[in-house]
């Protein structure tokens, strides 16, 4: 463990999926700043978002907490609950850390200031792609650019004004772009404002970037018809699909189309940009290798897979594991990968820990320096997933779930869905990644159904506080 207190730099993607950048596997995205992350730093190849949309799994990644803990289900407007929320920033307060929030919060939807950090910049709701109007420790102010050329800057000042100001007090500063999700306005009960959507929109640099390319899609992008062979409980959903409201939707974001893929990946461009000029400011200032970093997104993406788009919300891999990288050279091995599973409660007791606090009890994530250190003796071998349904999307009807993860299986069991559990879902993944067989009614994976189901009920009962 370093005597020294590390900086933190939390580095935060809107919708970004694990393969959405170089070092991921993207086969035409360019991003040298994060690959050098991941160059000098720890690839985690199996991290996990446990609420897989906007606003539960980032207060997971605050308060190191499951959503049927922190409460916060969805990404309805729950301003109150989110100025009383759980954050790991207070305890790093608390250990002599200036802290600092700059970019999306969206956990409730106004902008202004939360506990636990000494300087804030966010905005209200989803905000704007150009022209943001940017709330300033409580006061609002109008920006004029692309949202994340501006955000890049306010980044960049930061560091430098603390390196100027406060260099002998180590500094946590989460980052959390707009980028990649689009332009679109939210209502308070979670519902898309179809005439706000303006898609997937780029500074004029950018907007040519990557034209003509193409990202192969998975074996798995197939049509509805072949999709309910295996997972019968999304035929209500499908049909709602090709109501007219829907359909303009994914006309707006031009979904499953191969354009969709191109804008989002040359909305990266504008990214990866910022964590060059962090980088280099980090490098000047002698604090590089001082601060440990951490590079994630906040839900994954489907690009049709399963039927899919543009969904992140469920349990299929493409929605819940995320691009998680990790400079930290006194602790985390240049080019190394880690094949552990991680969740991204894991951070916040990582950042207690490092800043030589302890995680309080009421954190479920668990540090990851056992990761680093070797001593991982009794590291998780299961997950919780779950997820609540809401109105975000007019075709998503009552599709709740709860589900676990482990190194091989997944049980999915979709809530109030069927009689006695036959439309839930249970995959190999070592023998199926794709997840394409569902093996839920096989009598030879009975036995593996079982054991499944019970650790299910024991995630949802530690994940709630009810277990003994």
């Amino acid at each position: 463990m370093p005597t020294k207190k590390p900086n933190f730099l939390v580095i935060l993607i809107d919708d970004l999926r694990f393969d959405e950048f170089g070092a991921g596997g993207h086969p035409y995205m360019k991003t040298p700043h994060i690959d050098r992350l991941a160059r000098e730093g720890a690839l985690f190849e199996r991290a996990f978002h446990t609420t897989p949309i906007c606003s539960p799994n980032r207060a997971s990644i605050v308060s190191g907490q499951y959503a049927s803990r922190h409460g916060i289900i969805d990404n309805v407007a729950r301003d109150a609950m989110s100025h009383r929320l759980p954050n790991y920033h207070l305890a790093l307060q608390k250990r002599g850390y200036r802290t600092a929030h700059i970019g999306k919060w969206h956990m409730g939807n106004d902008g202004m200031p939360r506990p636990g950090y000494d300087r804030w910049v966010s905005y209200d709701g989803h905000g704007r792609l150009n022209n943001p109007r940017l709330c300033h420790d409580g006061k609002y102010v109008d920006h004029q650019g692309y949202i994340t050329d501006v955000m890049n800057k306010l980044a960049v000042d930061f560091i430098d004004g603390h390196a100027r100001d406060r260099a002998e007090q180590p500094f946590s500063l989460f980052f959390a772009h707009k980028a990649v999700h689009p332009d679109a306005e939210q209502a308070a009960d979670g519902t898309l404002k179809i005439s706000a959507l303006g898609g997937y929109v780029l500074p004029p640099r950018h907007e040519d970037l990557y034209k003509g390319e193409h990202f192969t899609m998975r074996p798995n992008v197939l049509p509805p018809e072949e999709v309910l062979k295996q997972k019968p409980v999304w035929a209500e959903c499908f049909r709602l699909k090709q109501s007219e409201r829907s359909q303009e939707i994914l006309r707006a974001l031009k979904s499953g189309e191969q354009e969709e893929i191109r804008r989002r990946a040359a909305m990266m461009a504008s990214v990866d940009e910022g964590i060059g000029m962090i980088l280099e400011r980090l490098e000047k200032h002698g604090m590089l290798d001082d601060t440990f970093i951490v590079f994630l997104g906040d839900n994954g993406f489907f690009f049709g897979e399963h039927g899919l788009g543009p969904e992140r919300r469920f349990a299929y891999e493409e929605g819940i594991r995320s691009p998680f990288v990790v400079r930290y050279p006194r602790l985390a091995k240049a080019g190394s990968r880690v094949r552990d599973l991680v969740i991204c409660q894991d951070i916040a007791p990582t950042l207690i820990e490092l800043a030589g606090g302890k995680p309080g009890a009421y954190i479920q994530g668990r540090s990851l320096l056992s990761l680093f250190n070797g001593k991982k003796k009794s590291w998780r071998k299961s997950f919780l997933i779950e997820y609540w349904a809401e109105n975000a999307m007019p075709w998503l009807v009552g599709m709740t779930y709860k589900a676990v993860r482990t190194d091989r299986y997944k049980l999915i069991h979709w809530v109030n869905r069927g009689d006695a559990g036959e439309l839930d879902e249970l995959y190999d993944l070592e023998r199926d990644p794709y997840e394409l067989r569902n093996l839920v009614r096989s009598r030879a994976a009975a036995p593996v159904r079982a054991k499944l189901q019970r650790e299910l009920a024991q995630l949802v009962a530690s994940a709630t506080g009810l277990s003994s």
